[in-house]
């Protein structure tokens, strides 16, 4: 019999509305282990009716809904968008702005003489005029721009029946394609109104921050608030979504539309800093998404931080007393838009937003794409977090300081990555993507159920003690969860091979699974990379001494990927040595690896090298760590040696201004991922998803910190594409006959990559692998120098000049 999958807190099911339920109900059933709270809509075509009932139920805002008494600052109520748009105009900064910008036109226009010339005696008086009428002429026409943008940026919630039936249609969509509704924890929604109620008694602000990874995002957040009777955040977007019907309607709902880039436009972002000073000061709640866009791995991305850098220099300046920040995790079973995900990642355009894409999309509306968990850190104050972090990174604190630009940096960084670890505390790990991960780190073709129940069981158990959680489904056995799972995965990620003693199920589609591994992953990661630096030892073969790795050794491989790895993960805040240490330890204890240290009473590790349990079971544990972290070694070893393709030809290199040549940025990005492709199809590349060009993007701007590569980007409208080329220090060399050779610190670095790279069927050739992988590179960025662009540097381009005369005649 089956084990039954662990619970870890009660929850809550939000499928329809049909029942009027009170928050003092939850706190009665907090005892079971989940409640459907609401019943499904009646469908219009199966129960006409009923659906029209249920309608009219929400149009005349019966019982709760109503949406009258809600906590927090009042909104949807006429006349919303023009007392929001007044308060905004009258903003003392924003006023300071349009004032600065007309005075800096006015003396710009003095400068040329087009107020004419100051004249002398009388002639003064009519000059200052001149210039004042002008300057109050600039000024009225940067606050007609102003209040122009404004109405376009706020949000307009000024109809309470509109909110009503928009709520009505959402959950009516939303139900059709995540039937199994939307869960939340009846302790952490509690606790969420708690905090709500009393940050509404100090009219303060409550900021949510979500991950990132659907559009339905902030339509689940928008519904659970307005079941929950908060006010609905303002929910900032990117104004690529403000497309004709879609736009207004999220609008009137709650958006807030905004360029996803300013440039140098000083009117427009004092314009974004003056909104977001409305809304937190008036109480008025927001909820932006701290990865910027939407994360097409599965994990969460690296924060961004524009619109956070908004919000705290509202309570930084004082212009704001204070916020309450709730980071907000979002899981589903499966995610509508996985499928233009892969397609991006591989390189296709990103289609542009419109009502055409969003109809064409609807056909997922009638899929079975089972839950949606939605999850709320504890909330916590932004001012007490400014000054916590005040006192920790200044001696001395100053007015002065807290104004000092690097403390700002380092403030908004640290707030960044606070945020994004709490996203990931708590997380829930949802079935289909327990089943991805089982599927994606086996060495087999395929997986028995009984053995795929089983490693299920073994994941789970491992999440949990890693601190994660797992969704729970009622008492439902681990067998029914994981055929819950498979059915939302669906054939076309999951093949299923019939007419077998047993039922055998295999990963269809690697890279679409990928996607559900990856929110795993990041319980694993310190695992993984200590088991990546054991495998370089192991992969070499022989005795169980041979595969031993020194604690040194370890400790600096550990190292190596953890900076290659900067930009894909989010690492413990601890550092190098505690979490490595800790990391062993948990390994040791569960029969992963041994450590030898040098006597019985010392507690220094000598070396480590694979426990006699886990040789004994075949490796399978050992096997599922790395296996994790495979992929993203691959994506970093195709990231480097992609990099030979910067090597001018043989026949540009006679002259000494060649190695200035820069060539296009995305050009070379795209023959990148052509190489991977290619790579991969001819054996010498392992998995698929690492010619993804997020992996590729994270290589590159990876190497460009490094100083492996110079990025020129000119500065302006953009129209111009960035430029790339090798630093010299890393310029591979040509033999004889002008091929590419197999030294340097760029292979270096590859050969360093390498050492913890799944071996293959074609990677024990030694010197013919070298000469094939470099000839590719060669081959796929043969004409990346059909059109050089010379750099123009000033002396220092001179100097690198000379250099490269030099270097050349050593090579």
């Amino acid at each position: 019999m089956s084990k039954h999958v662990s619970h870890l807190s009660p929850e809550l099911s939000i499928l329809g509305d049909s029942l009027q339920v009170h928050l003092p109900s939850i706190v009665a059933d907090q005892t079971s282990q989940e409640q459907s709270l609401l019943e499904p809509y009646a469908r219009f075509r199966s129960d006409p009716i009923n659906a029209l009932q249920e309608f009219g139920l929400h149009l005349t805002g019966t019982g709760w809904r109503s949406y009258d008494k809600i906590v927090g600052t009042d909104i949807f109520y006429p006349g919303f968008s023009e007392n929001m748009r007044a308060m905004v105009m009258r903003q003392g900064k924003l006023q300071s702005r349009i004032s600065e910008l007309a005075q800096k036109r006015v003396e710009v226009e003095i400068h040329e003489g087009l107020l004419g010339p100051k004249g002398l005696d009388g002639e003064v008086e009519e000059h200052i005029t001149r210039r004042l009428a002008r300057r109050r002429q600039l000024e009225e026409e940067l606050r007609q721009v102003a209040e122009e943008w404004t109405d376009k940026m706020i949000c307009k919630m000024d109809s309470k029946l509109f909110i009503r039936g928009a709520y009505y249609l959402c959950t009516q969509l939303l139900t059709r394609a995540y039937h199994q509704g939307i869960h939340v924890s009846s302790h952490e929604v509690m606790q969420l109104r708690a905090v709500a109620e009393k940050a509404a008694a100090k009219k303060q602000s409550i900021i949510f921050l979500p991950c990132h990874r659907s559009h339905v995002d902030y339509v689940s957040l928008q519904l659970v608030c307005y079941r929950l009777g908060l006010a609905l955040p303002t929910v900032v977007a990117g104004d690529n979504l403000n497309f004709p019907v879609i736009g207004p309607f999220l609008q009137h709902a709650g958006a807030m539309w905004i360029r996803r880039s300013f440039g140098d436009d000083q009117l427009y972002a004092t314009l974004v800093q003056s909104y977001m000073d409305t809304l937190l000061q008036n109480g008025y709640n927001i909820e932006c998404f701290v990865e910027g866009g939407r994360s097409r791995t599965g994990k969460l991305l690296q924060p961004k931080f524009g619109i956070l850098s908004f919000l705290l220099e509202s309570v930084l300046s004082g212009r704001v007393e204070d916020a309450i920040v709730c980071p907000v995790s979002t899981q589903y079973d499966k995610v509508i838009e996985v499928d233009s995900y892969i397609s991006e990642l591989l390189g296709q355009p990103k289609p542009k937003e419109d009502l055409f894409q969003f109809l064409s999309a609807s056909n997922v509306l009638s899929l079975k794409l089972g839950r949606v968990d939605v999850r709320f850190h504890e909330p916590w104050s932004l001012r007490g977090f400014i000054d916590q972090q005040r006192s920790r990174l200044v001696k001395s604190p100053s007015i002065e300081t807290m104004y000092d630009a690097a403390f700002k940096r380092k403030l908004l960084t640290t707030l960044g990555y606070k945020v994004l670890k709490e996203i990931n505390d708590v997380s829930v790990v949802m079935p289909t993507a327990l089943v991805g991960t089982v599927l994606l780190t086996l060495r087999g073709r395929g997986v028995g159920k009984s053995e795929l129940v089983r490693r299920v069981n073994w994941l789970s158990e491992r999440v949990r003690a890693q601190g994660g959680r797992v969704a729970h489904f009622a008492e439902s056995t681990t067998d029914v969860v994981v055929d819950k799972a498979l059915a939302v995965l669906g054939p076309k990620l999951v093949g299923r091979v019939d007419d077998l003693p047993e039922e055998t199920f295999y990963a269809e589609d690697r890279f679409q699974l990928s996607f559900y591994r990856n929110m795993t992953i990041h319980l694993f990661v310190s695992q993984a990379l200590v088991c990546a630096a054991v495998y370089t030892k192991v992969k070499l073969g022989g005795g169980p001494e041979g595969q031993r790795i020194s604690y040194t050794e370890l400790t600096e491989y550990v190292l190596f990927l953890s900076q290659l790895f900067r930009a894909e993960f989010i690492y413990p805040t601890e550092g190098l040595r505690e979490t490595l240490d800790s990391t062993l330890q948990g390994l040791e204890r569960d029969g992963v690896l041994m450590a030898f240290r040098n006597n019985v009473t010392s507690n220094e590790i000598e070396y480590i090298e694979l426990h006699t349990q886990e040789r004994a079971s075949g490796r399978e544990n050992f096997d599922f760590y790395y296996f994790l972290i495979w992929p993203f070694i691959e994506a970093s070893w195709l990231g480097a040696i992609s990099l030979f393709m910067l090597t001018p030809p043989p026949h540009h290199t006679d002259t000494d201004t060649d190695i200035d040549a820069w060539v296009d940025y995305k050009t070379v990005q795209d023959r990148a991922q052509l190489l991977g492709k290619t790579l991969y199809h001819q054996g010498d590349l392992s998995y698929f998803e690492a010619v993804n060009k997020e992996a590729l993007k994270n290589a590159f701007s990876r190497s460009e910190e490094e100083g492996i590569i110079a990025v020129q980007r000119p500065r302006g409208d953009g129209k111009v594409a960035p430029k790339v080329r090798l630093d010299l220090e890393w310029m591979p060399a040509r033999d004889s006959d002008g091929g590419l050779v197999a030294e340097g610190k760029l292979w270096e670095m590859c050969e360093r990559i390498s050492q913890s790279r799944r071996e293959g069927k074609n990677r024990r050739d030694g010197t013919t692998v070298r000469t094939r992988v470099l000839g590719l590179a060669e081959l796929v960025g043969r004409d990346l120098f059909g059109d050089v662009v010379v750099g123009d540097e000033g002396p220092a381009s001179s100097a690198r000049r000379r250099r490269s005369v030099q270097m050349r005649a050593q090579l």
